[in-house]
């Protein structure tokens, strides 16, 4: 019989029982969720041979079950505390070995009021390491905040404990699934919403993802994983270094063209099936797409979202940027832990040679740059989630040598203007996102003449040729409000100066720089090459 395998708090919980069978003295646990990291710390300290004890400013000092500690006068003062943790540790006879799990200990350890406070904890930092045994002691302080003070920085281990795995998200969707009267639990999440619906709840707290679970059963009497889902959108907005956006409608077919790029899309989203976790096949990393602007790799990052179903998140670097030291890397950090708690997301950034750019030209900000270039380097290269990184590049000169390593992304894309065949797509997808898909259908030819309109549209981008409908339109209806025809399209195309002619030297510079370095997203037209005959030669001397 196998034993299913730990899930993370699990194996912390293994790890904090370590710790205190070590003797370590003081242990400061960063978490938001107080009670569902208790219940682990207090397995741990029985795992250890410890009676837990918990401590805040509501009922002072109190046992497992709530109930007051015999022989300690009921104080909220952290300093009475801490003298009963210094007398147990001290005593002639042996008071038993003691977990004093401090709630709210943080708040008296600052300014000169906490000063008294903060030299009891460091004395006993110093002292428990050494006291027998039978009286060892050990103070586990938990803080959403993760800033110890200096003075106790060399005593602390400081463990972020982690938001609930799947393994934990799926035991939070049983407890939810076994309340309910036996006629709806077949009926709550059926086989193949389980799965989507712990993916939608991954990156939320335990008390969030029952929360949601909960109003969806009394709303839907069904789990509903976009309505879970709906839930990480608060919680990006509430650390407020990512920007979240809205999926765009139509998915990867709202982009025109790019047809290998999206072939090579399509084929990775199967990595994220339960039967791709159990072949073991690893989680996508990303793509960087380089090349001409407005030519659709903003799009794709957008349609990418739409087409497995996940959150788009916009991580703007330079917005996280700050003039204080140390502040900017530890802004990213956060955005870095968020994205590892959501879980499966795409994380689009957007022109990222700018905001890397004084990593690689020298530019005097102090370093910044080259700290968020090498915050970025390091969380892309040793991440473990399921996040899909989606980076966009106009200028390759910007960008850093060590960002173009394998290993960084999946893959390096170059993204060049539109061909005849894809100039064609955009213009269909352009003309059905303005509700005139029937005129691509006509079969009496009546309708438009992609290919007379995408002709003229040479060397344009995807954003120009698309650009043109909404003009062709105008002109329809400044004309009797008339249905548009391709004389429209084209009239509209031949007022455009492309940015094929107006930048097209730094285009040719970027063809250069992507051949052999970057595979093409773009399809060839599919046109045959021209049979190529031997010519008879003649001998016609006579």
């Amino acid at each position: 019989m196998t034993t299913a395998p730990k899930t993370k708090s699990q194996e912390l919980a293994d790890d904090v029982s370590a710790l205190l069978r070590a003797r370590n003295p003081l242990l400061w646990i960063v978490t938001r969720e107080e009670a569902r990291v208790e219940r682990y710390l207090f397995q741990a300290a029985a795992s250890a041979a410890y009676s837990p004890i918990t401590w805040d400013v509501g009922q002072g000092l109190a046992n497992l079950d709530g109930t007051a500690v015999k022989g300690v006068p009921a104080s909220n003062d952290p300093g009475d505390a801490l003298n009963v943790i210094r007398e147990r540790a001290q005593a002639a006879q042996s008071g038993g070995r003691g977990v004093w799990i401090m709630r709210d200990l943080p708040s008296w350890l600052s300014g000169p009021a906490g000063a008294t406070t903060l030299r009891q904890v460091r004395n006993l930092a110093r002292s428990l390491p050494g006291t027998p045994r039978e009286n060892a002691q050990a103070i586990v302080v938990v803080s959403p905040s993760g800033d110890v003070p200096p003075e106790l920085a060399g005593h602390a281990t400081v463990i972020e404990w982690p938001l609930p795995d799947r393994a934990e998200i799926a035991a939070i969707l049983d407890a939810a699934i076994e309340s309910l009267p036996a006629d709806l639990k077949t009926t709550a999440a059926p086989n193949g919403q389980r799965a989507a619906a712990i993916d939608a709840a991954v990156g939320l707290s335990g008390e969030e993802a029952a929360s949601c679970y909960a109003r969806s059963l009394v709303q839907l009497r069904r789990i509903d994983p976009a309505t879970v889902a709906k839930e990480k959108k608060r919680v990006v907005a509430r650390e407020r270094v990512l920007e979240w956006y809205d999926p765009i409608p139509g998915g990867l077919a709202s982009v025109g063209g790019l047809e290998n790029l999206k072939t090579w899309l399509t084929s990775r989203s199967s990595a994220y099936t339960p039967e791709a976790r159990a072949y073991g096949l690893p989680s996508p990393k990303g793509a960087l797409l380089v090349g001409v602007p407005g030519c659709g790799k903003s799009l794709i990052a957008k349609a990418i979202s739409t087409a497995w179903g996940v959150p788009l998140l916009r991580l703007d670097l330079g917005a996280l940027k700050s003039k204080f030291v140390g502040e900017s890397e530890g802004n990213l950090r956060k955005a870095f832990r968020v994205i590892e708690a959501i879980g499966r997301c795409v994380v689009w950034i957007d022109e990222i040679e700018k905001a890397l750019q004084g990593a690689t030209s020298g530019s005097a900000d102090g370093g910044v740059s080259s700290d968020a270039l090498g915050a970025v380097l390091s969380w892309m290269q040793e991440r473990s989630g399921e996040a899909f990184v989606i980076a966009t590049a106009n200028d390759v000169e910007g960008l850093p040598p060590e960002l173009l390593r394998k290993g960084r992304f999946d893959e390096v894309w170059w993204v060049d203007l539109p061909n005849a065949t894809e100039r064609v797509s955009v213009l269909a997808t352009a003309l059905r996102a303005h509700g005139r898909g029937k005129l691509l259908d006509s079969l009496d030819r009546s309708g438009i003449r992609l290919e007379t309109v995408a002709a003229g549209c040479d060397g344009f981008t995807g954003s120009e040729i698309a650009a043109i409908v909404p003009d062709a339109m105008f002109a329809a209806f400044a004309d009797g409000a008339r249905e548009i025809e391709t004389e429209d399209l084209v009239a509209a195309a031949a007022t455009v100066v492309p940015l094929g002619k107006t930048a097209k030297e730094k285009i040719e510079k970027l063809r250069a720089w992507a051949a052999g370095r970057a595979r093409p997203a773009t399809q060839a037209d599919g046109k045959p090459e021209p049979v190529k005959t031997s010519a008879r030669v003649l001998d016609l001397q006579s």
